[in-house]
């Protein structure tokens, strides 16, 4: 019997959508999958949804008669705040919304390490860790990740908030080797966040197994996430082709990297 009847999962036309959209369909029935753009169409066991996630009647819509969320739309990078407001925040409102109201209890939620950009790496951070979002990509995180314990604590609404690091085919620069994880690792721990008996509201670091991490995830093992790769098959490639970082530059000083030196988008300054 698989986990779930209809999982939705919103930004399925992007990168990471993707992975999600093949990997997880074994856990439900049916594959919703949703995004703003358009989007390979439905394969078997899939519904293909197009929807703007700050339009809240559509989002309603969208989220009807299924038992799962896994939500990895909105804005994708620092953006004017208009999007932001838009896609991010309304749109993370509309979708625990939507749950609240046909009764879903579980969703995953992309959130980002730049919900805590601003911590410097030589202190780390772990899942208790306050958010200093670097941007207002990273603010719209911290929203979010509120958002998920308000509707846990008042309407028992689990979730996960998975604070992606870089998650590509492999590393490709230094600072990769300690915040990369790997496709298939993102998949495992996104289907640990919906199959695990209870999880409350659980932060974890989406990282694989690297020599090296900024982050701390000893407060999840209730998860049972182990991470199958790590970026240290990729270091010798990584170091020959690149150099070190000014260690005061403040893209190798913070965990978010060059987050940090972008100025306010509406002002052009990214």
């Amino acid at each position: 019997m698989k986990r779930f009847q209809r999982l939705l999962i919103t930004g399925a036309a992007g990168n990471l959508g993707r992975q999600l959209r093949q990997g997880l369909a074994p856990l439900a029935e049916i594959v919703r999958l949703t995004d703003h753009v358009e989007m390979a169409p439905a394969g078997v066991g899939e519904e293909v949804i197009e929807c703007q996630l700050g339009d809240f009647d559509a989002v309603m819509a969208v989220v009807e008669g299924c038992d799962g969320i896994v939500h990895f739309g909105a804005a994708s990078n620092e953006r004017p705040w208009a999007e932001i407001l838009d896609s991010s925040i309304k749109g993370g409102y509309n979708v625990y919304e939507a749950a609240r109201r046909h009764n879903i209890k579980r969703i995953v939620y992309a959130s980002s390490i730049h919900a805590v950009g601003y911590v410097r790496r030589e202190d780390g951070a772990d899942t208790d860790t306050a958010h200093r979002p670097d941007t207002l990509y990273g603010l719209s995180k911290c929203f979010v990740e509120d958002l998920a314990q308000l509707y846990f604590h008042k309407f028992g609404i689990e979730s996960a908030c998975l604070r992606i690091n870089s998650c590509f085919e492999k590393p490709i620069d230094r600072r990769q080797l300690s915040t990369w994880i790997s496709f298939r690792d993102l998949v495992q721990l996104t289907e640990r966040c919906l199959v695990s008996e209870r999880i409350g509201v659980t932060v974890v670091y989406g990282i694989s197994d690297n020599r090296e991490a900024f982050f701390s995830n000893h407060k999840i093992r209730h998860l049972g996430y182990k991470p199958l790769d790590s970026s240290e098959n990729y270091r010798a490639e990584v170091e020959s082709e690149t150099q070190p970082g000014d260690p005061f530059d403040p893209a190798v000083e913070y965990v978010g990297g060059i987050f940090t030196r972008y100025g306010h988008p509406d002002e052009g300054e990214k």
